[in-house]
């Protein structure tokens, strides 16, 4: 990378690509990780700034059909000043900068405020869009050639540039950008000028994202298609047989759960890979954290625990939080796994096995059912009288394990190693998504999942956002509690992980239309 001057700043010109996040480069990922400020376009998928610093300015340079947030020309001037400031600056655009993204002008005003920038290509919209909706757009067979065409001249053009005839008399397939306000004029050309109306074309709107659309239709009876669709931009306009294929070869938008909103209500770090499952059948995932997981108050009581450890007989984690915070206390007292010295653990569940996994600790019991009463059941076992028990636990937790293994003739110490918090609200796209009825299934993954939602919106208030959405619990405890709360609960796992939640799920709307 150039070095960055301590006067002057620098711009990065990345492509954002056209709206899976994952299509970005890692370079570009990379650059955007060091901006000091960052702005994004309306095409830009916005998870893209989770990578941002921290303490990075974001700021918003939308422009929608023809709706701006900012003019290209403040774009410019944006770019320029916060350069001038010193500033490291990444300009994500949708697509790749350089293909009708205008990225040239912008670093065209760069050049002349002389500030260094580096452009980091994307993977296009042109590309992108038709490849997830199964469409290559060269075949052998077909044909191999392929032209990118603007369907939005610059306004003030008082003939078109676009050399109609030869796109027409080809057999190449044609690309349209921006084309649908002027659809029905681009198919009409194309007619006009030699292409058969019979010639397939397809739409495609938002492109490589899980709310995405196609639309197949002919050159004859596209426009009145998408006019009857009510067929909106953003999109991209594919033309030529090509477009045949992708009866044979779709496979991003025939998954399971296409189409589909999915709620995800975990705790804001565990909803990643719950939300990747989904959204590898094909879910549009909306990640609503209901929890948020902080520290205890005081730490003491667990403090006093850990400072006892020799004496434990048995650790049960009963989650990857309960290890999580346990071992962070560990360290935070100049501790490690070697304090646990001869106790044996037990883990609930293979999420909270697997996280003692990094801590150097194999488990020697994990229940075969993940529910507490599962847990006193498999220590029934055990002798476990006289024995001496810690359990670090969530500070909302039931007595279950704890008053379960008293019965048994154990001393169980039950300090509080983290507590679950709820948000203040609901944010305000997710709302905006219930309400608009874009939301086909809610997940809950413990009963303070439910609860929390119930406290942030109101119980009545919670029936009216979830009527006609499939409900899907974990397990029977917080079925339980779905159904305390008035809701019908309509899908529940066997195994009680996120994984056969995942499964069921798919399962339930495999033969919904």
């Amino acid at each position: 990378m150039p070095e960055i001057s301590h006067k002057i700043g620098y711009v990065y010109l990345i492509g954002a690509g056209p709206g899976d996040p994952g299509l970005i480069t890692v370079k570009g990922r990379e650059c955007m990780a060091r901006a000091e400020v960052i702005l994004y376009d309306y095409l830009a998928n916005e998870e893209l700034l989770r990578d941002a610093r921290p303490d990075a300015e974001l700021i918003y340079a939308g422009k929608v059909g023809g709706a701006h947030n900012r003019e290209q020309q403040q774009i410019n001037e944006l770019l320029v000043a916060k350069a001038l400031e010193g500033k490291v600056v990444a300009r994500l655009k949708g697509g790749d900068p350089f293909v009708f993204g205008r990225g040239g002008e912008e670093c065209e005003a760069l050049v002349a405020a002389g500030v260094p920038f580096e452009v980091v290509p994307g993977v296009t919209a042109g590309i992108g869009a038709p490849a997830y909706a199964g469409i290559p757009l060269t075949h052998r067979h077909v044909t191999t050639s392929v032209a990118f065409v603007t369907g939005h001249e610059h306004p003030g053009k008082e003939v078109s540039e676009i050399d109609w005839e030869r796109l027409s008399l080809g057999s190449g397939t044609v690309v349209f950008f921006m084309g649908m306000k002027n659809l029905p004029q681009i198919a009409a050309r194309l007619m006009e000028h030699g292409r058969p109306p019979e010639t397939p074309v397809a739409l495609i709107r938002w492109g490589t994202r899980p709310e995405q659309e196609v639309l197949v239709g002919t050159l004859a009876d596209i426009a009145e298609q998408a006019r009857r669709a009510n067929f909106r931009a953003p999109a991209i306009t594919v033309v030529g047989e090509v477009v045949r294929l992708r009866e044979e070869l779709r496979w991003f938008d025939n998954r399971p759960l296409s189409g589909r909103g999915i709620l995800v209500t975990r705790a804001a770090d565990q909803a990643g890979e719950f939300a990747q499952l989904l959204a590898r059948h094909g879910a549009r995932v909306y990640e609503c954290p209901t929890i948020e997981i902080v520290p205890p108050h005081d730490t003491a009581e667990l403090d006093g625990a850990i400072s006892s450890l020799p004496s434990f007989d048995w650790l049960i984690f009963s989650s990857a939080n309960a290890v999580k915070y346990f071992f962070a206390r560990l360290a935070a007292l100049g501790l490690d796994s070697r304090a646990i010295g001869p106790a044996r653990v037990c883990a609930v569940g293979p999420k909270t096995a697997a996280a003692l996994v990094p801590h150097g600790i194999r488990p020697d019991l994990v229940p075969p059912d993940y529910k507490g009463e599962g847990v006193v059941e498999a220590f029934r076992k055990i002798e476990v009288k006289g024995k001496r028990v810690l359990f670090p636990k969530a500070d909302r937790a039931r007595e279950v394990i704890p008053a379960g293994l008293e019965a048994l003739g154990a001393e169980v110490i039950a300090p509080v190693a983290y507590r679950n918090v709820t948000p203040a609200a609901l944010p305000p796209h997710i709302l905006e998504a219930l309400e608009e009825r874009r939301i086909h299934c809610a997940t809950f993954t413990s009963s303070s999942t439910v609860e929390n939602l119930a406290a942030m919106v109101g119980e009545n208030r919670l029936l009216h956002l979830l009527e006609g959405v499939a409900v899907a619990s974990i397990g029977p405890i917080t079925s339980r509690t779905c159904r305390e709360l008035g809701l019908e609960v309509h899908i529940e796992p066997a195994e009680y992980t996120v994984a056969a939640l995942t499964r069921e799920i798919v399962e339930y709307f495999k033969f919904k239309e």
